[in-house]
């Protein structure tokens, strides 16, 4: 059983502007590799097919894939987008983190 994965309406309208720059069928995939300074990090790709196992998120005109194997570390998370001091990101709100980098981008478990 998989706790939804949500997209806040900063990071729906941001996603939706960088999708309607690639052309038709432009998806967001976002997935956890190994890696970064705290084990696991975040990774945003620009994808144009679907994964039969892929959790498939729609909000206004932001469509953003997780694939199968990444679900289980994202479970419950919230992708946001930010714009601060530090530059503008999308940063995932992750409660199944329990460390991560001064950055935002690498996280353990």
């Amino acid at each position: 059983m998989t706790t939804a994965v949500t997209i806040s309406d900063r990071a729906a309208r941001r996603i939706g502007e960088i999708l309607s720059g690639e052309g038709s069928g432009a998806m967001l995939r976002i997935s956890v590799e190994g890696g970064g300074c705290s084990g696991f990090q975040y990774k945003f790709d620009i994808e144009r097919a679907r994964g039969d196992d892929d959790l498939v998120i729609e909000r206004d005109n932001a469509v953003v894939l997780v694939d199968s194997a990444s679900q289980p570390f994202l479970e419950g998370s919230e992708v946001d987008f930010v714009d601060d001091l530090i530059g503008a990101s999308f940063r995932v709100n992750n409660p199944n983190a329990t460390a991560s980098c001064g950055c935002g981008t690498s996280f353990s478990v």
